[in-house]
């Protein structure tokens, strides 16, 4: 089995880290760069940097911040945020991205997917889904930071996006995200067991056995991480030695 991965992700707003509760109530929790770096040394896996607020304002993500993220850190490095176009991946990939996260842009040009992994390679074209629950074993995706819904089925919509070209998914519970009541295992096992490339689960830690579970029973491949480790409720080390003493396979 490979190991899974612990990922810090950092949601930049106004040029700060910010955590909200549900995509709102955003609170302030510290200075990109200092937490990346932090994060980094740490021993995270590797690091998600969201320029929130880019596609609303109709702005390119902060090529600066990622500039400088990328020269303080030693892990693989995901951006997204305001991404609508192959020069978009392009110049964030120039700046120190590994990989880009596409959302809004994947749902409106579904064939900007197909284009960057073409170009670009798959293993460098996330494809992020901010994803509601409608009813019973039924989620809705939502776009435009979890503001507008869009009809489309998150499921189905992981499947179509694995078929495109994307690499890996990004998959966030906006029902959980903020809560810490848990992660959406139902949902996370819904698209892992549909797709064949790597999901990272996102939105609901609270503890420790949350990593445990959406691992086990979402047979998630990475957890995200904010709240628990931007406010010290939680370090990357001591997560990873939870779960390594549960038999997960982690790098320690």
């Amino acid at each position: 089995m490979l190991a899974k991965r612990i990922i810090p992700c950092l949601d930049v707003h106004n040029g700060a880290v910010v955590k909200g509760t549900r995509f709102k109530q955003l609170r302030f929790a510290g200075n990109p760069v200092e937490l990346a770096a932090f994060y980094s040394n740490e021993g995270a896996d590797e690091l998600v940097f969201l320029d929130i607020s880019a596609t609303i304002e109709a702005r390119s993500t902060m090529v600066n911040t990622v500039r400088e993220i990328a020269a303080v850190i030693f892990i693989p490095f995901t951006v997204g945020g305001g991404i609508r176009s192959l020069a978009d991946v392009e110049r964030l990939l120039e700046s120190g991205a590994d990989k880009v996260s596409i959302n809004t842009a994947a749902v409106r040009q579904p064939h900007l997917i197909e284009q960057a992994a073409k170009k670009f390679g798959s293993q460098c074209i996330v494809v992020a889904v901010d994803a509601k629950k409608t009813e019973e074993k039924n989620w809705q995706i939502y776009v435009e930071a979890g503001k507008t819904p869009t009809g489309l089925d998150a499921i189905q919509w992981c499947k179509q996006a694995e078929r495109l070209g994307a690499g890996e998914i990004l998959l966030t519970s906006i029902d959980r995200d903020g809560t810490t009541s848990g992660y959406d295992c139902q949902l996370t096992r819904q698209v892992t067991e549909l797709v064949t490339i790597p999901v990272i689960a996102s939105g609901g830690a609270g503890s420790l056995m949350d990593l445990l579970s959406v691992i086990t029973e979402g047979k998630a491949s990475a957890v995200l991480l904010a709240s628990l480790v931007h406010f010290r409720q939680m370090s990357i080390s001591e997560a990873k030695k939870f779960l390594a003493e549960h038999n997960i396979p982690v790098r320690l």
